[in-house]
């Protein structure tokens, strides 16, 4: 029988979201039912609303979340009822080629739930990110359930599953950030910050915020940064290189994800350096380098896919290192709101207002 629960829903391109009842079924083979206990509200639901990553309305927003399994479905061993968990849009295939050659992290066909979760007329919904955590209970793939300690706060831990992790990864796996690194981070909202935290936690020595906003640069020296650049006042690439000898940064993380704040992370490192794309672009931007110099400056330019993280290994070790007191997740929490206050959370995002506002139910 379905159950019957509240969900906030975007019904079309640019339209406020609304309250709605929503149907979710029991779970079918491979499956989970999952209570939510917290959902951060991300850019991403943003861009569901406004129409940014498809036009399949009506969306469920809300993916970033941690909740307790309430029941699975045949087949499935490795969660049980009882078990707190964080969500993930990751769930790895296992056959995929990506699966096969042992690089999980990068699964071409992540699973979802196959049953549609409706609205109270029977409307199909499109959860965002395949899980639709902005409503009391949520359908998903079991593989899309990692187990954590039950001990972490579910509005912190459930930031791991998409924007910390994102930031934080783009750091640490995908930009490979290690002791005595020095790093320039370019954008200081939750996903700067969070890249931030976590080259500081891997021992980089020198860790550059730059932003436009004095109030994200505060952040971010709260995160770990050890040089704040504002943009406004002065390029962002000559003072990386003044504040790293002349040389440019070992990695640099766009955290923005725009031609002109690329091209700042691509020329601001050091000869053979890393520049990592986490900010994720607009369908319409291009961007334009000298292939010369390309070729000239060497090293790696990358763009990283949810942080390259694999939720069975990174989200158990970062919550550990959380309740250990060395990783503040809790810092990237501004306010919990309930699930009325998420169109209002969304205009304080667009204002740079927040770094997370999180729905607690």
């Amino acid at each position: 029988m379905p159950h019957e629960v509240r969900g906030v829903v975007a019904t079309g391109n640019g339209k406020p979201v609304s309250l709605a009842t929503i149907l979710v079924p029991d779970p079918g083979p491979g499956e989970a039912l999952v209570k939510v206990l917290a959902c951060g509200v991300c850019h991403t639901d943003l861009h569901y609303r406004e129409g940014g990553i498809s036009d399949d309305f009506p969306f469920l927003l809300g993916h970033e979340a941690s909740g307790m399994v309430e029941a699975v479905g045949s087949g499935v061993t490795d969660i049980a009822p009882g078990d707190f968990v964080i969500l993930n849009w990751r769930a790895v295939c296992g056959s995929c080629r990506a699966c096969l050659r042992g690089r999980p992290q990068y699964c071409f066909a992540t699973h979802n739930a196959t049953q549609k979760m409706t609205l109270a007329d029977g409307t199909p919904l499109s959860p965002a990110l395949g899980i639709g955590a902005f409503a009391e209970k949520t359908l998903v793939a079991a593989g899309q359930c990692t187990k954590v300690d039950p001990a972490a706060s579910p509005a912190a831990a459930g930031l791991l599953g998409c924007g910390v992790m994102a930031g934080l990864g783009a750091a640490v796996n995908t930009g490979a950030v290690s002791r005595g690194d020095s790093v320039a981070v370019i954008g200081c909202g939750g996903v700067g910050n969070a890249a931030i935290a976590g080259a500081r936690l891997v021992g980089a020595t020198t860790i550059i915020a730059v932003d436009v906003d004095e109030r994200k640069l505060e952040w971010a020296r709260g995160f770990g940064a050890t040089h704040t650049v504002n943009a406004k006042e002065a390029d962002p690439v000559e003072a990386i290189r003044q504040l790293t000898g002349g040389n440019g940064a070992d990695v640099v993380i766009d955290a923005v994800g725009r031609p002109e704040t690329f091209k700042q992370a691509f020329y601001a490192r050091d000869l053979a350096g890393t520049a990592v794309l986490v900010g994720v672009p607009t369908p319409e931007m291009t961007l334009e380098l000298p292939l010369l110099d390309v070729f000239g400056r060497g090293g790696a330019l990358k763009s990283s896919w949810y942080g390259d993280c694999l939720p069975s290994r990174d989200f158990p070790l970062l919550i550990s290192l959380y309740l250990q007191g060395r990783f503040d997740l809790d810092a990237f929490v501004t306010e919990t709101i309930g699930l009325d206050g998420v169109e209002a959370a969304f205009a304080k995002m667009h204002h740079g207002d927040v770094l997370r506002s999180v729905v607690v139910l």
